[in-house]
């Protein structure tokens, strides 16, 4: 049993344990029924021994439990406090609020307000609570911070197997919250596949868009772009349009209360500014657009372009293209699904190899014979537009150019991929050198690949 005081040293209520699992109360834990003096909305356990500390070091270690606040003070943690059976919230970030003097604008030692520092199990519960700890941190001024010990062990575990030392590292190896939040968020996907990390883009963007700091949240979305292996444009695009989409449905929320004035409109006419345009979201062309690109790509996208031009150049001039690369460029070379469906067609003909064993019109038969009935109008159409070069010469180099870009392309996807998981690899982790100098060889590759391309 454990008496509960509040910030004064008195005693306002009493915390216990089950001992027996035999016991005939079903709870683990008890505390007292809340009273006129005890609240546990508005008390901290071990805030009475912890407040002096706290204001010293300009440091709260919120745990989770009664035995974790008694490991961190003997472990030499002296500013660790926990809730009494309920979830960290306001008016608890009130107390640790007012220890820390967080009502100033500009901290001491480089800390804005101090630090809090929040320790969770690390089993999903843990993950889920942190989560819901992102959601209250911007009630502070303070930097808040997670620490998360590996094996899923709280506070009183790791003192008990590996020490008091332990303790006071993983506070020491806390992780700044947003950081924790975001890539929490996306380990739950897999960042190898290119559908992954779009995924994962859109679940992190609104996680980011919640970080209501100005100044930190494009620092973070350049952070996610690494993390994602993704150039930042795109990622800064996607937080933006997220902090705007939610700042849409807080408008359409206070508007259902009441709060704000009905903004709806009648529908625009056509050839207004928001009507539905042809071809356009909602407009009758939606259909033929999205027929298109599963035929034969958008026609403004360079990429798709470069993969049509490479699929003509492999059915009608097998014998001049790269025989190496040609024949490497892997499934994710293609990422519109009928040119994808083509190149698969090729593969199982045979690649480029037996092409160049086939006279007249044989390699096309042979592609057509492996292809999708839905796709083969489209290999008969590229392997007769005609290809812009004007002798065998142009021909020749026309053709080495767009498969080795193509090549390139793939590449650059790898080396997006690597660079992803360098940047989730903490660098004492015992994989991280090996990725580090599988992502420096494979952006040689693409080094070559370029020189080859420009003729280098």
């Amino acid at each position: 049993m454990w008496p509960i005081r509040d910030v004064t040293g008195d005693v306002v209520g009493f915390g216990a344990r089950r001992i027996f699992d035999d016991d005939r109360i079903e709870a683990k834990y008890l505390n007292t029924p809340e009273t006129a003096v005890y609240k546990k909305s508005q008390v901290l356990y071990g805030v009475d021994l912890a407040k002096r500390e706290i204001a010293r070091e300009r440091r709260a270690v919120v745990v989770e439990g009664y035995t974790d606040v008694m490991a961190c003070h003997l472990s030499g943690v002296e500013t660790a406090v926990a809730t009494c059976g309920t979830a960290f919230g306001p008016d608890h970030t009130r107390i640790v609020r007012r220890l820390l003097g967080d009502d100033r604008t500009i901290g001491q030692g480089g800390a804005v307000g101090g630090q809090v520092v929040f320790t969770f199990d690390g089993d999903e519960a843990g993950r889920k609570a942190a989560l819901r700890a992102f959601e209250d941190d911007q009630r502070f001024v303070a930097q808040t911070f997670v620490a998360v010990a590996e094996g899923g062990m709280d506070p009183c575990e790791l003192r008990q197997k590996h020490g008091p030392e332990a303790v006071r590292q993983l506070i020491e190896a806390r992780q700044p919250l947003f950081e924790f939040a975001i890539r929490s968020t996306l380990a739950q996907l897999d960042l190898d596949t290119a559908e992954g990390r779009v995924a994962a883009l859109r679940a992190a963007a609104p996680v980011v868009a919640q970080i209501r700091d100005g100044a930190l949240r494009p620092e973070y979305a350049r952070r996610l772009a690494g993390w994602l292996g993704m150039e930042v444009e795109p990622v800064v695009r996607a937080v933006n349009q997220a902090v705007r989409s939610a700042g849409g449905s807080q408008r359409a929320q206070d508007a259902a209360r009441g709060g704000g004035p009905d903004r709806r409109q009648a529908p625009a006419r056509a050839g207004e500014r928001g009507a539905p345009q042809p071809g356009g979201p909602g407009g009758g062309g939606v259909q033929v657009d999205a027929m298109r690109s599963l035929t034969a790509g958008d026609p403004r996208d360079p990429v798709a372009r470069v993969e049509r031009e490479a699929l003509e150049c492999l059915l009608q001039a097998p014998q001049l293209v790269p025989l190496e690369e040609a024949d490497g460029l892997g499934d994710a070379a293609f990422e519109v699904p009928a040119f994808r469906a083509i190149h698969l067609a090729v593969k199982a003909a045979g690649g480029i190899a037996r092409a160049r064993t086939l006279t007249g019109t044989g390699w096309l038969e042979a592609v057509l014979e492996e292809s999708p009935q839905a796709v083969a109008p489209l290999v008969r159409q590229l392997a007769v537009t005609p290809l812009p070069a004007d002798t065998e010469e142009a021909l020749a180099r026309y053709v080495l150019s767009v498969v080795l870009r193509l090549a390139e392309v793939e590449v650059s996807r790898r080396v997006g991929v690597l660079r992803s998981r360098v940047q989730r690899l903490d660098p004492g982790d015992p994989g991280a050198a090996a990725a580090f100098a599988e992502l420096l060889a494979v952006e040689a590759q693409r080094r070559s690949l370029r020189e080859r391309v420009s003729g280098g």
